[in-house]
């Protein structure tokens, strides 16, 4: 099997506007990821979890994911888009890849625009799935508690305060708070912002539900921040025939916490059957990090036996603390060395740079190489094209030096 590539951002023209939308996998059935509040589909395959979320549907489906007219990487725009270009923004985008029919899966405030789609249009939807989803935005909020917290969001955009309700299961977390920052500033400006948070408080989707002639599924966390779950309650009776499953959990984003059994119930209703998933799930795609140190046999030699073991066994400590800072998981200590893998390429570049200057202030000069693709997991050990290619990069390296590859290269590209 080849390593797994990220998908390549292609534009659909809807309008006058060009929509960028994300390709992946080739199954028999399309799913159209419908984005809440924000979004930016490059930047996201940076959060853990996201990608092998996508990577769970696409066993079974051809998963397209956009970012909407005016965020991400989608052309930018005065004033904020309407239902009606949005659900034109979805067709656009359906027919640049040629699909006659495809699941909606919506996702926030991504619900009822894809509630008004699948309306509307009932014969290009084959099926709706609803996550984290509500009928009329102001009743989330009473009026003056919503103006406060408008001004809140838009005063603190950048800052990754919306952890708090998007994600609190990692709102202690600072490289989480700091990743969904600059995601903020990625999806979109404040005054961007505002403008669509003036318009999504208009929505009004209550007289459309009842109409509803598409098998929809509506999915939400019970202790939802951002949505309450009497909301998404609500939306399942209003719906002809909808099932309605809730799971345990308060984050709000689909790719944060517990996601399996969700992933699950989605490919049961799409599909008819649910794959466990055993064989699979030993494959996953990570980002992994080789290091040496340079010369070890020489150094020992001219060291000693006991002088030498206490600088590994230094080398072994900084090891751990430092590649669990960047919420990595050290695989194993090689002797002169360390094997470990990272969800996210971006951590695992910083890790191995941070490595790299602990231990040269311990008077151990490493090199360090990294590569991004699918990996075998064998019990605690790891396997796989991904782990002998990050290997061929290290080898490559000088002392005190970090390489990766080409992969990894595209795969930060932007983030500094």
């Amino acid at each position: 099997m080849t390593d797994f590539r990220l998908p390549e951002t292609h534009y659909a023209q809807s309008g006058d506007a060009s929509i960028a939308y994300q390709v992946m996998g080739d199954g028999p059935v399309d799913i159209i990821l419908v984005p809440g509040l924000f979004s930016h589909i490059e930047f996201m395959h940076e959060m853990a979890g996201y990608t092998a979320v996508l990577r769970r549907l696409s066993r079974f489906a051809r998963v397209v994911t956009f970012d909407k007219r005016g965020q991400g990487l989608s052309d930018r725009m005065t004033g904020a888009p309407s239902l009606e270009q949005r659900m034109d923004d979805v067709r656009a985008i359906m027919d640049a890849i040629g699909s006659a029919r495809a699941v909606l899966f919506g996702f926030s405030e991504g619900c009822p625009m894809s509630v008004l789609f699948a309306a509307t249009y009932p014969d290009r939807v084959s099926r709706l799935v609803l996550l984290g989803s509500f009928a009329r935005s102001k009743d989330r909020l009473p009026e003056e508690e919503w103006q406060q917290r408008c001004d809140e969001v838009v005063q603190n955009w950048g800052s990754g305060d919306t952890v708090k309700t998007v994600a609190p299961s990692q709102a202690a977390n600072p490289e989480v708070i700091a990743q969904i920052a600059k995601f903020e500033r990625l999806s979109s400006s404040p005054g961007a912002l505002r403008t669509l948070l003036v318009l999504n408080r208009a929505i009004d989707i209550t007289t459309i539900l009842p109409t509803l002639q598409v098998p929809t599924l509506v999915l939400h966390r019970t202790g939802d921040g951002r949505v309450p779950v009497a909301l998404g309650r609500d939306v399942a009776r209003a719906i002809p025939d909808a099932k309605y499953i809730e799971y345990p959990g308060g984050d709000h984003y689909f790719w944060v916490g517990e996601t399996e059994a969700l992933l699950g119930d989605i490919e049961e209703f799409v599909t008819g059957h649910r794959d466990s998933g055993e064989t699979e799930l030993e494959r996953v795609l990570a980002t992994v990090l080789f290091t040496d140190i340079v010369e070890s046999t020489r150094s020992a030699a001219a060291m000693g036996d006991q002088r030498w073991r206490r600088l590994l066994d230094d080398h072994d400590q900084l090891a751990q603390q430092i590649v669990d800072r960047h919420r990595g998981r050290l695989v194993k200590s090689t002797g002169d060395g360390i094997l470990a893998t990272f969800d996210g390429p971006g951590r695992a570049v910083r890790c191995a740079l941070a490595f790299g200057s602990a231990t040269q202030q311990i008077g151990l000069p490493v090199r360090a190489g990294l590569h991004t693709g699918e990996i075998e997991v064998r019990g605690a050990d790891i396997g796989g094209i991904a782990v002998h290619a990050a290997a061929r990069v290290m080898s490559r390296c000088a002392s005190n030096e970090v390489l990766v590859s080409r992969v990894v290269t595209d795969l930060v590209a932007g983030a500094g």
